[in-house]
C-alpha cells in the first residue's frame, strides 16, 4: 500500500459552449494545479462537453470518440509534462452505435492505463442517460499510479453501494466520483453519500459537480466538490455552490493503514450471508 502525503486537485467548472475551449480550459487547470504541487488531478463527468443529457437528440453522439484516442493523447502528453496522474471522464464510443460514459486513467509519465465505464445509467427526466450510454461491462478496476491505487465511480453509480465495496476489495486508496448532478434532493444526498462509502470502504473518495445552468434544460448544477478521508471527514472546505473552483488537497494515506487496524470492515464481511443480493 502506498502511504505518505499525496496533493490531489479537483475541478468543477461550467460549459464554455465548445469541446475546443472546454479542453483548453481543463489543460489550464491542470498546469495550475500542477503549479500548487498537485501530482493526481481529476475532470468532471463528460468534462469536455455540456451535459447533454438533459435532452435525447442523437446530434450529441459526435461528442464521442474513442478511448484511447485524440483527447486521451492530448492529456498523456500533458500529464507526462506534468508528472501528474490524471483521469478524464469522456464520451466513448467503441464502434459505431456502441457508447459508453467513460473515464480514462492516465498514469504520471503519460502511460494510458485504462478506463472504467460507468455501470448503472439512469433514465428520468433531465438525466437521459440510456439514450446515450450503455451499461459498463469492465467491472470495477482500480489502477496501480504514481500516487497510489486509484479507482473511478461515476455519477449515479454513487447510489448503488456494491461498486464502492468492489473498488475497495479491488485495493484502491483513492476513488474518484465525477458527477453532473442538480439541486434538489441530490444536493442533501451529495455530502451524505461520499462520506458514508469512504468510512465504509476505507478510502479517500474525491467527489466533482460541475456549475451552472446549461442551455440544455433546468439543470443547476451545484458544485460543491470535495475530498472526504476514510473517517468521513472533509479535507479542506467544500467547494463553492454556484462558481468554476479548482481545488488542491493534501490526502495522508497513511490514515488508511490507521482507519482500516482500528475498523475490521473487510475482515469481518460475511459474504457467505449475501447470497440472496444476487439471487436470480
Amino acid at each position: 500500500m502506498t502511504t505518505g502525503v499525496v496533493r490531489a486537485a479537483l475541478v468543477q467548472t461550467t460549459w464554455t459552449g465548445d469541446k475546443e475551449s472546454m479542453i483548453k480550459a481543463h489543460e489550464d487547470y491542470a498546469r495550475e494545479a500542477a503549479a500548487q504541487g498537485a501530482k493526481v488531478i481529476c475532470f468532471q463527468e463528460l468534462f469536455y462537453g455540456p451535459y447533454f443529457c438533459q435532452v435525447q437528440d442523437a446530434a450529441y453522439y459526435e461528442y464521442a470518440e474513442s478511448i484511447p484516442g485524440p483527447t486521451t493523447e492530448r492529456f498523456q502528453a500533458l500529464a507526462a509534462e506534468l508528472g501528474m496522474v490524471m483521469v478524464l471522464p469522456m464520451y466513448e464510443q467503441e464502434q459505431p452505435g456502441v457508447l459508453y460514459n467513460t473515464a480514462a486513467v492516465v498514469d504520471a509519465d503519460g502511460e494510458y492505463l485504462g478506463k472504467y465505464r460507468k455501470n448503472h445509467i439512469p433514465q428520468v427526466k433531465g438525466f437521459w442517460e440510456k439514450f446515450y450510454f450503455r451499461p459498463g461491462n469492465l467491472g470495477y478496476p482500480v489502477f496501480d499510479t504514481a500516487v497510489g491505487k486509484v479507482g473511478v465511480y461515476i455519477c449515479y453509480d454513487r447510489h448503488f453501494p456494491e461498486g464502492w465495496r468492489a473498488l475497495g476489495l479491488n485495493g484502491a486508496q483513492i476513488v474518484f466520483n465525477p458527477s453532473a448532478t442538480s439541486r434538489g434532493l441530490s444536493s442533501y444526498l451529495w455530502q451524505l453519500e461520499q462520506p458514508a462509502s469512504a468510512v465504509a470502504n476505507e478510502y479517500f473518495i474525491g467527489a466533482i459537480n460541475r456549475v451552472g445552468v446549461e442551455d440544455l434544460g433546468e439543470n443547476d448544477f451545484y458544485g460543491q466538490t470535495y475530498f472526504v478521508d476514510p473517517e468521513g471527514k472533509f479535507v479542506g472546505d467544500v467547494a463553492d455552490t454556484h462558481n468554476p473552483e479548482l481545488i488542491v488537497r493534501d490526502l495522508d494515506l497513511s490514515l488508511l493503514g490507521t482507519v482500516r487496524d482500528r475498523w475490521q470492515f473487510y475482515r469481518d464481511r460475511r459474504p457467505d450471508s449475501y447470497d440472496g443480493l444476487v439471487a436470480p
